[in-house]
């Protein structure tokens, strides 16, 4: 006699586990909320090292991440690694020389450091229109890639997936704020973690027999054969360097990534929620660990992916492609087309795009992989569940990233200096509404696929903040003329390069960098802006001046200078 029902279907299987965990997530978001700003803002400062590593961590492991870096990094071979090294790399950056300094300051946002610490409000409103864009610009890639779960494992249309998600988050990001947030990230860490790995670990044992993806990677053969596949078919080696891009091209997309990961908004506040700034320290480190195990893992998942979808499609016929269950779900969801153009019954994968007859979007590799390797409908349904932990995770950060420029640096900073908590709440939690649904609108309409929106972000992020955050910590001199001259030159620069590329088909006039690197030269032109306005206008005030030697000097640590700063206004 059967006494359990045991699941034989990939879709009731992440049914289940995609229940469970919006359960979990809604259980947190409610035991945490929250009455007070600092509680909403900054999760009162009581988020332990260890613990605001995974959610940092969390953020890194994005939409972007688990469903598109690998994906990149598959479809580009060795040309895509340079987006792993980047963004890991970025965090280093990060915990060097950013992150316990602005945790000494002692204050609730990035614009709050900028205004406070250029004494000018002009600076923190160039800040915030600054934050709106990439944050706006990154939570439209969270929830693209919910809706894509949503799609193909719940048999829902995209538009329905991104809804339910929209709903998810705005739960407990508008009731728990930075609090509820947190604790959410947390487990959601460790659910997508042992979701990315427990798939790679099967892949890597069956074709390679080494379990250890990091040393299937390194000492296997199936490098060596993905090369040979890839030049059957044409296309350059999977390791050949520098295939699609130049040199330089690849130099300054490496850079922007670095510089404007280490200066996104939704990761820097992370480090206000933390204690003290030796618990910021910390929590940089647990941060890097947690990252280096996803990390480190995304070569073999490209490419055992690579390899396995190669395998299953290329050179079989249509109808035997139209048996497999998994690639026919996929075709329903409009990320994977089949045309047999030639009319000679079989499906051939090229690099030519007159004669292929094979699209893959790169968004749907990661999900995909444990079908195409035929693993068990539980380990598929578990990769589903980890998808869309990684794409809420990092959503509902943005999300109140977004919330906090507008309630906290705009309304309560500049408008009403007045207000009391609960109005603060409200607007806060009003604008976490109104971020939801414009980035759910754009979730559904997307301007490309997920890692490419997210590289429009970080450029900007690289362009407008870097050297505004790197020069107000160690140079005394740079004045606030210096900061905002330099960031609305970064800014403009590069939104309207990338805005011209993306949707206008400007060409890359500037040395043929691409959109994705264009952020490296914004922060150049914003470095020599800034040094030479200030080195051309007065100096900052003495107590700014002071401000910024007592910010480095690591004597009492544990003491923000939330009370010394600018307050003088422009």
């Amino acid at each position: 006699m059967t006494f359990f029902f045991f699941p034989s279907s990939t879709e009731t299987w992440t049914l289940i586990f995609v229940t469970i965990s919006l359960m979990l997530y809604l259980y947190i978001g409610w035991r945490s909320r929250v009455q007070d700003s600092q509680g909403f803002f900054v999760a009162d400062r009581g988020v332990p090292a260890i613990a605001n590593g995974a959610a940092t961590a969390a953020d890194f492991m994005s939409a972007v991440s688990f469903i598109s870096l690998a994906g990149a990094v598959s479809i580009l071979g060795y040309d895509g690694s340079y987006y792993v090294g980047a963004a890991t790399g970025g965090y280093i950056l990060l915990g060097l020389l950013l992150a316990p300094y602005l945790r000494k300051f002692g204050k609730y946002t990035l614009p709050d450091f900028i205004g406070d610490r250029y004494h000018s409000n002009i600076a923190r409103i160039i800040a915030v229109i600054g934050v709106l864009i990439i944050s706006i610009t990154f939570v439209v890639g969270q929830m693209r890639g919910v809706g894509i779960v949503f799609s193909r494992f719940l048999q829902v249309p995209i538009e329905t997936g991104v809804i339910i998600g929209m709903i998810i988050v705005a739960f407990f990001a508008i009731l728990g704020g930075m609090k509820g947030i947190t604790w959410t990230q947390v487990v959601q860490y460790f659910i997508l973690i042992v979701a990315y790995l427990a798939p790679v670990i099967a892949i890597c044992n069956i074709l390679t027999n080494i379990p250890i993806p990091q040393l299937a990677f390194t000492f296997s053969d199936i490098i060596e054969k993905l090369n040979q596949v890839q030049v059957d078919l044409g296309f350059p080696e999977y390791t050949a360097a520098f295939t699609q891009r130049s040199m330089l091209d690849v130099l300054f997309i490496t850079i922007s990534g670095m510089v404007g990961l280490a200066s996104l908004p939704h990761v820097i506040v992370r480090f206000y929620t933390v204690p003290n700034v030796t618990a910021a320290r910390y929590s940089v480190a647990w941060a890097l660990l947690f990252i280096a195990i996803f990390s480190t893992t995304i070569p073999a998942l490209a490419a055992t992916a690579r390899y396995n979808l190669i395998d299953n499609l290329h050179n079989k016929t249509v109808e035997e492609v139209q048996q497999l269950d998994w690639a026919r779900k996929w075709q329903n969801t409009g990320l994977l087309e089949f045309t047999d153009k030639n009319n000679d019954g079989y499906l051939q994968l090229t690099p030519d795009t007159e004669t292929n007859e094979i699209i893959l979007d790169p968004d749907i590799i990661s999900l995909s992989t444990p079908e195409v390797a035929k693993l068990s409908p539980w380990l598929i349904a578990l990769v589903a569940t980890g998808g869309l932990a990684a794409a809420l995770s990092t959503a509902s950060g943005l999300l109140l990233v977004i919330s906090s420029a507008i309630a906290h640096d705009v309304y309560y900073c500049l408008i009403n200096p007045k207000a009391s908590e609960s109005q603060r709440l409200i607007v806060g939690r009003i604008m976490i509404i109104l971020a939801i649904a414009f980035a759910g609108y754009f979730g559904i309409n997307p301007p490309g696929f997920v890692i490419e929106i997210a590289t429009l972000g970080v450029g900007v992020a690289a362009g407008t903040f870097f050297p505004a955050i790197i020069l107000g910590v160690f140079d005394k001199r740079t004045n606030r003329e210096g900061a905002v001259s330099g960031m609305i030159v970064g800014l403009v620069f590069t939104t309207i390069y990338i805005i011209g590329i993306r949707f206008y088909g400007m060409p890359t006039w500037f040395f043929g960098i691409s959109d994705q690197g264009i952020g490296a030269v914004g922060m150049l032109l914003n470095f020599v802006v800034t040094l030479v306005i200030s080195s051309l206008t007065t100096p900052p005030p003495l107590e700014i001046q002071e401000m910024v030697e007592e910010l480095r000097i690591p004597l009492a640590a544990t003491l923000p200078l939330s009370d010394i700063g600018g307050k003088q206004l422009d």
